[in-house]
């Protein structure tokens, strides 16, 4: 890989994880082999458990064609690519004076845009998921037993009972 101009701007996660991929970084154990510095594979590890290890220069490239409507600063788009926020309260914080640039409308559009487009990490369950398994997880505890392995035995001598 050759650098045609250097410091040219900020570069996503997605870009870092890329070219130390293409140095050679790797999960391997044989790190030693590779001309690859320790700081490089603490910085590759971190990136491996981010967001940017699925996507792709297309994502990124049909993410910023889509999100060029609603006039967002270079590092508000930055901070949403390597962020990937999935919900209004986290896109809120990235983006500056949200509340008078953007309509709630156009907030949940761009958190729409970005769950459609930027791929969840992939051990992390999407949002409708997540949502899914509080449900499941309510009327389970719901249903008269409590909590499994809570309230199994009952002690005599609990102090905060009187009898």
């Amino acid at each position: 890989m050759k650098i045609l101009e250097a410091n040219a701007g900020p570069l996503t996660n997605f870009e870092v994880f890329d070219f130390l991929r293409s140095k050679g970084a790797s999960k391997d154990l044989t790190r030693v082999l590779v001309p690859v510095t320790p700081s490089e594979f603490k910085v590759y590890d971190y990136l491996v458990e981010s967001a940017a290890c699925n996507q792709t220069r297309n994502i990124i490239n049909e993410f910023l064609e889509k999100s060029k409507k609603f006039k967002l600063a270079k590092a508000e788009i930055l901070n949403i690519i390597n962020i990937r926020p999935s919900s209004l309260v986290e896109v809120d914080s990235i983006i500056e004076q949200c509340d008078t640039r953007l309509q709630e409308e156009e907030l949940q559009e761009l958190v729409d845009l970005v769950v459609e487009v930027l791929p969840p990490l992939s051990n992390q369950p999407n949002a409708a998921e997540e949502v899914n398994e509080d449900v499941q997880g309510a009327t389970e505890r719901t249903d008269g037993e409590g909590i499994k392995g809570v309230n199994d035995e009952k002690a005599d001598d609990d102090p905060m009972t009187d009898g």
